[in-house]
């Protein structure tokens, strides 16, 4: 069964953008989700991934984390991920992944 995977793009007024992610990045949807912040990396300067939405996330998940964030360093923009809490924000953190990516607790923080 695929997961099911919502994604909504908003440009906030600090100029950065808003790509949230609803549900959960595993196996299933990690392609997707990397196509969709593939485009968003490749067009935008300023991305915050909003996961306040994700349920749960797999290695694969993590996976997909981090190769846009070296996509987003090598063509020096900034990608940062907010709002991870719960579940997601415990395997973040317990994978290491806090040291990698700069997280803030919500996008009230932009």
């Amino acid at each position: 069964m695929a997961s099911e995977i919502v994604q909504k793009e908003i440009k906030l007024d600090s100029g950065w953008l808003s790509w949230s992610v609803e549900g959960r990045i595993d196996i299933t949807s990690a392609d997707s989700v990397f196509q969709s912040g593939e485009a968003i990396v490749g067009r935008e300067e300023k991305i915050v991934m909003d996961m306040s939405g994700v349920a749960y996330i797999s290695s694969a998940g993590l996976r997909v984390l981090l190769r846009l964030l070296k996509k987003a360093q090598k063509e020096g923009k900034e990608f940062t991920v907010a709002g991870a809490a719960g579940m997601v924000k415990k395997v973040l953190i317990d994978s290491s992944m806090d040291t990698l990516l700069n997280m803030r607790e919500s996008l009230d923080d932009f």
